[in-house]
Protein backbone atom coordinates (compact mmCIF):
# COMPACT_ATOMS: atom_id res chain seq x y z
CA UNK A 1 0.00 0.00 0.00
CA UNK A 2 2.57 2.22 0.60
CA UNK A 3 6.12 2.98 -1.13
CA UNK A 4 9.18 4.36 0.06
CA UNK A 5 10.42 7.40 -1.80
CA UNK A 6 13.77 8.82 -1.03
CA UNK A 7 12.16 12.95 -0.48
CA UNK A 8 8.98 11.95 1.83
CA UNK A 9 10.73 10.26 4.55
CA UNK A 10 12.58 13.53 5.19
CA UNK A 11 12.17 16.02 7.66
CA UNK A 12 11.72 19.58 6.22
CA UNK A 13 14.76 21.08 5.92
CA UNK A 14 14.96 25.09 5.60
CA UNK A 15 14.24 26.03 2.06
CA UNK A 16 15.01 29.03 1.03
CA UNK A 17 11.72 30.01 -0.23
CA UNK A 18 10.11 29.45 2.83
CA UNK A 19 12.55 28.95 6.12
CA UNK A 20 11.76 32.74 6.92
CA UNK A 21 8.30 33.45 6.70
CA UNK A 22 7.64 37.13 5.63
CA UNK A 23 6.10 39.41 8.10
CA UNK A 24 3.00 39.06 6.08
CA UNK A 25 2.65 35.17 6.21
CA UNK A 26 -0.22 34.36 7.85
CA UNK A 27 -3.28 31.80 7.65
CA UNK A 28 -4.73 30.58 5.12
CA UNK A 29 -7.86 28.62 5.26
CA UNK A 30 -9.38 26.78 2.58
CA UNK A 31 -12.95 26.26 3.44
CA UNK A 32 -15.28 23.18 3.28
CA UNK A 33 -17.00 24.05 -0.07
CA UNK A 34 -13.65 24.14 -2.03
CA UNK A 35 -11.54 21.09 -3.67
CA UNK A 36 -8.31 21.69 -4.95
CA UNK A 37 -6.27 19.14 -7.64
CA UNK A 38 -3.08 20.40 -7.59
CA UNK A 39 0.19 21.26 -5.22
CA UNK A 40 -0.27 23.91 -2.46
CA UNK A 41 3.10 26.00 -0.80
CA UNK A 42 2.74 28.44 1.76
CA UNK A 43 5.35 30.24 3.95
CA UNK A 44 2.63 30.21 6.68
CA UNK A 45 -0.17 28.24 7.95
CA UNK A 46 -2.74 26.55 6.04
CA UNK A 47 -5.86 24.75 6.96
CA UNK A 48 -7.78 22.43 4.92
CA UNK A 49 -11.45 22.29 5.92
CA UNK A 50 -12.74 21.69 2.32
CA UNK A 51 -10.71 18.64 -0.20
CA UNK A 52 -7.37 18.79 -1.26
CA UNK A 53 -6.14 15.84 -3.82
CA UNK A 54 -2.26 17.21 -3.94
CA UNK A 55 1.29 17.60 -2.07
CA UNK A 56 1.26 20.57 0.34
CA UNK A 57 4.28 21.94 1.72
CA UNK A 58 3.94 24.43 4.68
CA UNK A 59 5.17 25.74 7.62
CA UNK A 60 1.83 24.52 9.41
CA UNK A 61 -0.86 22.54 8.31
CA UNK A 62 -4.21 22.14 10.04
CA UNK A 63 -6.67 19.44 8.49
CA UNK A 64 -9.86 20.72 10.73
CA UNK A 65 -12.81 17.50 11.47
CA UNK A 66 -14.38 18.00 7.44
CA UNK A 67 -11.37 18.70 5.99
CA UNK A 68 -9.75 15.81 3.54
CA UNK A 69 -5.83 15.60 2.11
CA UNK A 70 -4.85 13.00 -0.08
CA UNK A 71 -1.30 12.97 -1.43
CA UNK A 72 2.30 13.72 0.63
CA UNK A 73 2.32 16.84 4.03
CA UNK A 74 5.81 18.57 4.37
CA UNK A 75 5.46 21.05 7.41
CA UNK A 76 7.26 21.94 10.63
CA UNK A 77 3.59 21.11 12.15
CA UNK A 78 0.85 18.90 11.66
CA UNK A 79 -2.24 18.60 13.07
CA UNK A 80 -5.11 16.24 11.63
CA UNK A 81 -8.71 16.21 12.77
CA UNK A 82 -10.39 15.55 9.60
CA UNK A 83 -8.82 12.89 6.88
CA UNK A 84 -5.56 12.51 5.48
CA UNK A 85 -4.24 10.14 3.01
CA UNK A 86 -0.19 9.83 1.81
CA UNK A 87 2.55 10.55 3.46
CA UNK A 88 3.48 13.07 5.38
CA UNK A 89 7.43 14.37 7.19
CA UNK A 90 6.84 16.89 10.06
CA UNK A 91 8.67 17.53 13.08
CA UNK A 92 5.34 17.50 15.20
CA UNK A 93 2.25 15.54 14.51
CA UNK A 94 -0.98 15.31 16.35
CA UNK A 95 -3.75 13.19 15.51
CA UNK A 96 -6.80 14.39 17.10
CA UNK A 97 -9.85 11.88 18.02
CA UNK A 98 -11.66 12.67 15.03
CA UNK A 99 -8.70 11.81 12.51
CA UNK A 100 -8.65 9.10 10.20
CA UNK A 101 -5.48 8.30 9.05
CA UNK A 102 -3.90 6.21 6.32
CA UNK A 103 -0.46 7.54 6.28
CA UNK A 104 3.50 6.62 6.30
CA UNK A 105 4.66 9.73 8.26
CA UNK A 106 8.44 10.53 9.36
CA UNK A 107 8.40 12.81 12.90
CA UNK A 108 10.17 13.94 15.70
CA UNK A 109 7.19 14.19 18.16
CA UNK A 110 3.93 12.22 17.64
CA UNK A 111 0.37 12.36 19.65
CA UNK A 112 -2.50 10.08 18.70
CA UNK A 113 -5.33 10.97 20.83
CA UNK A 114 -7.16 7.83 22.04
CA UNK A 115 -10.38 7.53 19.20
CA UNK A 116 -8.03 8.23 16.16
CA UNK A 117 -8.91 5.96 13.29
CA UNK A 118 -4.79 5.07 11.98
CA UNK A 119 -3.71 3.17 9.59
CA UNK A 120 -0.08 3.06 8.46
CA UNK A 121 3.98 3.70 9.29
CA UNK A 122 5.82 5.74 11.61
CA UNK A 123 9.12 6.58 11.54
CA UNK A 124 11.19 8.65 14.42
CA UNK A 125 13.19 10.88 12.35
CA UNK A 126 16.70 9.63 15.03
CA UNK A 127 15.51 5.94 13.88
CA UNK A 128 17.06 6.71 10.12
CA UNK A 129 19.50 9.28 11.76
CA UNK A 130 20.94 6.39 14.06
CA UNK A 131 21.39 3.82 10.66
CA UNK A 132 23.49 5.95 8.84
Amino acid sequence: MFTKSAEGDTLPGPRPEIARPEAGAGRSHLSADLKVVGNISSAGTVEVLGEVQGDIEAKALVIGSEGQVTGKVRAESLEVRGKLDGSAACRQAVLRSTAAAAVQVTYETLVIESGAEVEGKFKHASAKAAKG
